[in-house]
Protein backbone atom coordinates (compact mmCIF):
# COMPACT_ATOMS: atom_id res chain seq x y z
CA UNK A 1 0.00 0.00 0.00
CA UNK A 2 1.34 3.43 -0.95
CA UNK A 3 1.14 6.45 1.29
CA UNK A 4 1.75 10.07 0.41
CA UNK A 5 4.57 11.91 2.16
CA UNK A 6 2.01 14.16 3.85
CA UNK A 7 0.17 11.15 5.24
CA UNK A 8 3.40 9.79 6.67
CA UNK A 9 4.33 13.10 8.28
CA UNK A 10 0.85 14.03 9.50
CA UNK A 11 0.91 12.06 12.80
CA UNK A 12 4.16 13.76 13.83
CA UNK A 13 2.85 17.16 12.82
CA UNK A 14 -0.37 16.65 14.78
CA UNK A 15 1.62 15.49 17.82
CA UNK A 16 3.81 18.62 17.70
CA UNK A 17 0.77 20.89 17.36
CA UNK A 18 -1.09 19.10 20.15
CA UNK A 19 1.77 19.14 22.66
CA UNK A 20 0.78 20.81 25.92
CA UNK A 21 3.60 21.80 28.23
CA UNK A 22 3.49 20.73 31.87
CA UNK A 23 2.25 23.34 34.31
CA UNK A 24 4.37 25.39 36.69
CA UNK A 25 3.15 26.30 40.18
CA UNK A 26 1.39 29.42 38.85
CA UNK A 27 -0.53 27.41 36.23
CA UNK A 28 1.42 28.68 33.22
CA UNK A 29 3.54 26.52 30.94
CA UNK A 30 6.61 25.18 32.72
CA UNK A 31 9.70 26.37 30.83
CA UNK A 32 12.11 25.48 33.62
CA UNK A 33 15.22 23.50 32.93
CA UNK A 34 18.70 23.92 31.45
CA UNK A 35 18.50 24.65 27.74
CA UNK A 36 21.06 25.05 24.97
CA UNK A 37 21.23 25.75 21.24
CA UNK A 38 23.16 22.78 19.86
CA UNK A 39 24.23 24.33 16.55
CA UNK A 40 27.30 26.48 17.10
CA UNK A 41 27.04 27.84 13.53
CA UNK A 42 24.38 30.29 14.74
CA UNK A 43 26.84 31.83 17.17
CA UNK A 44 29.16 32.56 14.23
CA UNK A 45 26.56 34.11 11.93
CA UNK A 46 22.76 34.36 12.07
CA UNK A 47 22.69 34.84 8.29
CA UNK A 48 23.38 32.05 5.75
CA UNK A 49 27.14 31.66 5.40
CA UNK A 50 29.80 29.42 3.98
CA UNK A 51 32.64 27.94 6.00
CA UNK A 52 35.74 30.10 6.40
CA UNK A 53 38.71 30.32 8.73
CA UNK A 54 37.58 29.74 12.32
CA UNK A 55 33.93 29.77 11.20
CA UNK A 56 31.50 26.98 10.44
CA UNK A 57 29.14 27.08 7.50
CA UNK A 58 25.42 27.29 8.18
CA UNK A 59 22.01 28.05 6.71
CA UNK A 60 21.29 30.83 9.19
CA UNK A 61 18.28 31.19 11.48
CA UNK A 62 16.43 34.15 9.96
CA UNK A 63 12.89 33.18 8.92
CA UNK A 64 11.72 36.64 7.86
CA UNK A 65 12.75 38.00 5.35
CA UNK A 66 12.55 34.84 3.27
CA UNK A 67 16.07 35.28 1.86
CA UNK A 68 17.52 34.89 5.36
CA UNK A 69 19.34 38.23 5.20
CA UNK A 70 19.20 41.02 7.76
CA UNK A 71 17.47 44.03 6.07
CA UNK A 72 20.29 46.47 6.80
CA UNK A 73 20.37 50.09 5.76
CA UNK A 74 23.28 50.53 3.31
CA UNK A 75 25.52 52.28 5.82
CA UNK A 76 24.72 49.65 8.47
CA UNK A 77 25.65 46.81 6.09
CA UNK A 78 28.94 48.58 5.41
CA UNK A 79 29.56 48.73 9.16
CA UNK A 80 28.81 45.02 9.48
CA UNK A 81 31.35 44.22 6.78
CA UNK A 82 33.95 46.34 8.55
CA UNK A 83 33.12 44.61 11.82
CA UNK A 84 33.60 41.25 10.14
CA UNK A 85 37.05 42.17 8.87
CA UNK A 86 38.13 43.24 12.36
CA UNK A 87 36.09 40.74 14.40
CA UNK A 88 39.14 39.36 16.23
CA UNK A 89 39.55 42.66 18.09
CA UNK A 90 36.14 44.36 17.81
CA UNK A 91 33.78 41.61 18.96
CA UNK A 92 32.58 42.82 22.38
CA UNK A 93 32.61 39.28 23.73
CA UNK A 94 36.36 39.12 23.13
CA UNK A 95 36.54 41.78 25.83
CA UNK A 96 34.34 39.66 28.12
CA UNK A 97 31.38 42.04 27.92
CA UNK A 98 27.90 40.61 28.41
CA UNK A 99 26.58 39.23 25.09
CA UNK A 100 23.27 41.06 24.93
CA UNK A 101 19.87 39.93 23.67
CA UNK A 102 19.19 37.87 21.62
CA UNK A 103 22.80 36.62 21.31
CA UNK A 104 22.91 35.18 24.83
CA UNK A 105 20.20 32.68 23.88
CA UNK A 106 22.08 30.90 21.08
CA UNK A 107 25.62 31.01 22.38
CA UNK A 108 27.27 27.56 22.69
CA UNK A 109 26.68 27.80 26.45
CA UNK A 110 23.74 26.38 28.42
CA UNK A 111 21.35 28.60 30.33
CA UNK A 112 18.81 27.82 33.02
CA UNK A 113 15.24 29.07 33.27
CA UNK A 114 13.58 29.49 36.67
CA UNK A 115 10.08 30.92 37.00
CA UNK A 116 7.65 32.22 39.59
CA UNK A 117 4.34 33.98 39.20
CA UNK A 118 6.06 37.37 39.05
CA UNK A 119 9.49 36.79 37.51
CA UNK A 120 11.24 34.52 35.04
CA UNK A 121 14.99 34.31 35.67
CA UNK A 122 17.46 33.21 32.99
CA UNK A 123 20.95 32.26 34.17
CA UNK A 124 23.63 31.80 31.51
CA UNK A 125 26.80 29.82 32.09
CA UNK A 126 28.63 32.49 30.10
CA UNK A 127 30.28 34.89 32.57
CA UNK A 128 27.46 34.40 35.10
CA UNK A 129 25.08 36.50 33.00
CA UNK A 130 21.64 36.95 34.61
CA UNK A 131 18.39 38.15 33.08
CA UNK A 132 15.37 39.06 35.17
CA UNK A 133 12.15 39.04 33.14
CA UNK A 134 9.55 40.88 35.19
CA UNK A 135 5.94 39.85 34.53
CA UNK A 136 4.54 43.12 35.80
CA UNK A 137 5.29 46.84 35.72
CA UNK A 138 6.49 48.85 32.75
CA UNK A 139 9.89 49.50 31.23
CA UNK A 140 12.11 51.89 33.12
CA UNK A 141 13.23 55.00 31.26
CA UNK A 142 16.70 56.41 30.75
CA UNK A 143 18.61 53.13 30.98
CA UNK A 144 21.42 51.82 28.77
CA UNK A 145 21.95 48.18 29.62
CA UNK A 146 24.07 45.41 28.09
CA UNK A 147 21.17 42.95 28.40
CA UNK A 148 18.35 45.46 28.01
CA UNK A 149 15.30 45.82 30.25
CA UNK A 150 13.05 42.72 29.95
CA UNK A 151 9.30 42.73 30.62
CA UNK A 152 7.27 39.57 30.03
CA UNK A 153 3.70 38.39 29.58
CA UNK A 154 2.01 35.10 28.75
CA UNK A 155 0.29 34.54 25.41
CA UNK A 156 -1.30 31.17 26.04
CA UNK A 157 1.63 28.82 26.65
CA UNK A 158 4.15 31.20 25.07
CA UNK A 159 6.28 33.53 27.17
CA UNK A 160 6.54 36.83 25.30
CA UNK A 161 9.41 39.07 26.41
CA UNK A 162 9.64 42.73 25.38
CA UNK A 163 13.22 44.03 25.63
CA UNK A 164 14.33 47.67 25.27
CA UNK A 165 16.87 50.08 26.81
CA UNK A 166 19.98 48.64 25.14
CA UNK A 167 23.34 50.38 25.06
CA UNK A 168 24.03 49.58 21.40
CA UNK A 169 27.45 48.05 22.13
CA UNK A 170 26.68 44.34 21.66
CA UNK A 171 26.75 42.23 18.50
CA UNK A 172 24.35 39.55 17.31
CA UNK A 173 27.09 37.05 16.44
CA UNK A 174 30.80 36.73 15.67
CA UNK A 175 30.34 38.06 12.13
CA UNK A 176 29.80 41.64 13.20
CA UNK A 177 26.03 41.76 12.77
CA UNK A 178 25.00 44.66 14.94
CA UNK A 179 22.33 47.08 16.14
CA UNK A 180 22.03 50.52 17.71
CA UNK A 181 20.75 51.65 21.10
CA UNK A 182 17.31 51.99 19.46
CA UNK A 183 16.97 48.19 19.25
CA UNK A 184 13.65 46.71 20.34
CA UNK A 185 13.45 42.91 20.67
CA UNK A 186 10.30 40.85 21.12
CA UNK A 187 11.10 37.26 22.13
CA UNK A 188 8.77 34.26 22.14
CA UNK A 189 9.59 31.13 24.16
CA UNK A 190 7.31 28.15 23.43
CA UNK A 191 7.80 24.62 24.72
CA UNK A 192 6.97 22.57 21.62
CA UNK A 193 8.07 19.20 22.97
CA UNK A 194 9.11 17.58 26.25
CA UNK A 195 12.71 18.65 25.69
CA UNK A 196 12.40 21.27 22.94
CA UNK A 197 11.93 25.01 23.32
CA UNK A 198 11.20 27.02 20.17
CA UNK A 199 12.72 30.49 20.43
CA UNK A 200 11.76 33.38 18.16
CA UNK A 201 13.05 36.94 18.28
CA UNK A 202 11.81 39.88 16.21
CA UNK A 203 14.25 42.79 16.02
CA UNK A 204 13.22 46.35 15.22
CA UNK A 205 15.80 49.12 14.91
CA UNK A 206 14.98 51.98 12.48
CA UNK A 207 18.51 53.34 12.83
CA UNK A 208 20.02 50.08 11.53
CA UNK A 209 17.39 48.04 9.66
CA UNK A 210 14.89 48.96 6.95
CA UNK A 211 12.18 46.86 8.59
CA UNK A 212 11.65 44.39 11.47
CA UNK A 213 13.05 40.89 10.98
CA UNK A 214 12.71 37.58 12.79
CA UNK A 215 14.96 34.65 13.70
CA UNK A 216 14.00 31.22 15.01
CA UNK A 217 16.20 28.81 16.99
CA UNK A 218 15.48 25.43 18.60
CA UNK A 219 16.74 24.97 22.14
CA UNK A 220 17.16 21.55 23.74
CA UNK A 221 16.79 20.62 27.39
CA UNK A 222 19.71 18.85 29.04
CA UNK A 223 18.67 15.54 30.57
CA UNK A 224 22.02 14.21 31.75
CA UNK A 225 21.94 13.06 35.39
CA UNK A 226 22.98 15.84 37.77
CA UNK A 227 23.61 18.25 34.86
CA UNK A 228 24.15 21.79 36.09
CA UNK A 229 25.62 25.12 35.06
CA UNK A 230 29.36 25.36 35.63
CA UNK A 231 31.61 28.34 36.21
CA UNK A 232 32.92 30.00 33.07
CA UNK A 233 35.41 32.81 33.55
CA UNK A 234 36.06 34.76 30.38
CA UNK A 235 39.66 35.56 29.42
CA UNK A 236 39.75 38.82 27.48
CA UNK A 237 41.85 38.98 24.33
CA UNK A 238 44.87 41.17 25.02
CA UNK A 239 45.90 43.76 22.45
CA UNK A 240 49.48 43.92 21.28
CA UNK A 241 51.01 46.08 24.00
CA UNK A 242 53.90 43.88 24.95
CA UNK A 243 51.64 41.69 27.12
Amino acid sequence: MKYSLLALLLPGLVLAQAYRAPRAADGHADLQGIWQAMSSATAFNVEPHSASMNMQGGTGVIVDPADGKIPYRPEARAKQQENFKNRATLDPMHKCYMPGVPRVTYLPFPFQILQTGKTVVMLSEYTHTTRNVFLSDKHLDGLELWMGDSRGRWDGDTLVVDVTQFNGDTWLDQSGNHHSAALHVVERYTRTGPDVLTYEATLTDPATYTRPWTMRVLLYRHQEPNYRLLEYECQAYLEEEGK
